[in-house]
């Protein structure tokens, strides 16, 4: 088991999400960050899509009941029982009582691995939280102080790694660029506004989250009334509104909507993108379906 002590403003169990439901309304969910959860997971030997915690926001504290390896990836400070581990990959063992502390770094996203991972009952083939219905993960909700995570049992054949600090970890200090594709309604926006919209630097807004990043910046708004009959949405596609601020669907995003969409944030960027702070400037770039595709197959 581990103890939650002091639980981050927002830390839900997540994995690599639904891999079925959209067809009656069910989010793909799962982490923000699929490529650092994976990571997280093959530090400590567990499979890809093991339940991981997705810390973000703040620091918090947990505690191991028993002795266990864990990882934590995210350029996150990590202190076990008061001595500050480094750099920001880590994979380390963890003696029964101690107590680990994290505090998230300028990544928004952390995860924190477990070998054996989290054994939390699966839903629907899945042990991510999704938290507007209120299920799965650990009770359907966030994690909070005096919560206590079930620890599974690694499969044979998992293997262990030292410390490992990939190049996928840098963060830059400037600006980050979104590559996208053109969307549906791309047509619907008079030129104007669409090279407006790779020209803006738009900002991250407070009111982001795991449904949906809000950008303030320059209007895009669509040539007609934006609101129209509801279609098929998902992750990545960026909406506009009648007030012309995009809004980019993310992995809890509804799976249909009604605002004309602009462009479509490739997969591969969509975790960039997920890992900005709010206040965090951003721009898109233009890039072509064949481009996106393979990125696509790369990134998996």
């Amino acid at each position: 088991m581990i103890e939650v002590l002091q639980a981050p403003p927002f830390a839900t169990l997540q994995d690599l999400g639904f891999p079925s439901g959209r067809a009656w309304g069910l989010p793909r969910c799962g982490a923000m960050d699929p490529l650092l959860l994976k990571l997280a997971n093959g530090l400590v030997g567990n499979p890809p899509h093991a339940a991981a915690i997705e810390w973000a926001l703040g620091p918090g504290a947990l505690r191991a009941e028993t002795a266990l390896r864990l990882a934590v990836v995210g350029l996150a400070s990590v202190a076990v029982d008061g001595v500050v581990l480094d750099p920001p990959a880590l994979c380390f063992a963890v003696p029964a009582g101690a107590v680990l502390d994290i505090a998230p770094g300028v990544q928004r996203y952390s995860y924190v691995a477990v070998q054996g991972g989290f054994a939390v009952p699966a839903l629907l083939g899945s042990r991510s939280t999704y938290l507007p219905g209120g299920f799965g993960g650990f009770a359907g909700r966030r994690l909070r102080a005096g919560d206590r995570l079930p620890v599974g049992v690694l499969r044979r054949g998992g293997s262990t790694h030292d410390v490992v600090v990939p190049e996928t970890l840098a963060w830059e200090d400037e600006e980050m660029e979104i590559r996208v594709v053109r969307g549906p309604q791309w047509e619907r926006f008079e030129p104007a506004a669409q090279e407006r919209f790779f020209a803006a630097h738009y900002q991250v807004d407070a009111a982001s989250d795991r449904l949906g990043y809000r950008l303030a910046g320059p209007s895009v708004a669509p040539r007609e009334q934006a609101t129209l009959p509801s279609e098929a949405a998902c992750p990545g596609a960026v909406q506009v509104p009648d007030g012309g601020q995009p809004i980019v669907l993310m992995p809890d995003g509804p799976t249909v909507g009604g605002y004309p969409k602009l462009a479509v944030v490739i997969q591969a960027d969509l975790r960039k993108l997920a890992q900005c702070r709010p206040g965090r400037t951003v721009r898109f770039r233009e890039v072509s379906l064949e481009a996106a595709r393979a990125c696509y197959s790369e990134d998996r």
